[in-house]
């Protein structure tokens, strides 16, 4: 097996002018919630997946007893109106473990959607602020000036007065690597506590790549889902608040 291994599962599609946009894991797993949201609603076609030595060294086990290498996967899916553009979505199961894993992984990448005609790409993930948040916004980065006009219209936030920050991972990494290809590429990134899964921040991020795709989504799982993520939060306040008290009058016994 190579460092990266690509194995097509269905014939190669022919788009027009297609949009890339990635969801892989990471802070709140903010943009693996949208992409595969994004990938259910739409009911993408999955054409490739994308193995690696640099993934960890495991399987899942499905539920029918049988299992499955841990890997990525691409879909498309083709735009029904005039105003949509095809699409190509990439998800997985992690991101590389090492530093040059993920250069490996992003170019193999990059070649993939290259040769579907990819000019543009979307990526997603999360802005991690270590606390609760009622309304997160979507901060955003992108490869050209020109860009960040476009995407302020849509609802996103550029953070001017906050220089040298970064963006790691594949996330960054497609956009870095992609420029020097001459792709065009943003980054939005949805504010979440970062210590729980974040279906709220996933939505958030939709709602402006619906504006931008002119695609409709049903949101209502992500709310349910963020409503169940909410009571858990809400539940381990609780025990952590309980127990300092207890530690508290276990403190005041031996004083």
């Amino acid at each position: 097996m190579d460092c990266v291994t690509v194995k097509y599962v269905a014939k190669k599609p022919k788009l027009k002018n297609p949009l890339f946009i990635e969801g892989l894991p990471g802070i709140g797993n903010v943009g693996k919630l949208a992409v595969e949201h994004l990938i259910e609603n739409i009911k993408a076609i999955k054409f490739a997946e994308l193995y690696s030595k640099d993934f960890p060294p495991q399987v899942f086990i499905n539920t029918d007893g049988t299992i499955k290498l841990v890997n990525n996967e691409f879909y498309y899916w083709k735009a029904k109106k005039k105003n949509q553009r095809d699409l190509v979505l990439l998800t997985g199961d992690y991101q590389g473990l090492s530093s040059n894993g993920q250069y490996e992984l992003v170019e193999a990448i990059l070649n993939i959607i290259e040769d579907l005609g990819v000019k543009e790409m979307f990526t997603l993930g999360g802005y991690g602020l270590g606390h609760e948040i009622k309304e997160p916004k979507v901060l955003c980065a992108t490869t050209d000036t020109r860009l960040v006009k476009t995407m302020k219209k849509y609802g996103a936030i550029f953070k001017k007065n906050e220089p040298g920050g970064g963006i790691v991972g594949a996330s960054g990494l497609l956009l870095g690597l992609g420029k020097l290809r001459g792709l065009k590429g943003t980054c939005f990134m949805g504010e979440t506590p970062g210590y729980l899964v974040d279906p709220k921040s996933a939505k958030a991020i939709l709602k402006i790549l619906m504006k931008i795709t002119n695609v409709d989504l049903n949101l209502s799982e992500l709310e349910k889902k963020a409503k169940e993520i909410e009571y858990i939060a809400h539940q381990l306040r609780e025990m952590e608040s309980l127990s300092k008290e207890k530690s508290s009058e276990d403190l005041g016994y031996f004083g």
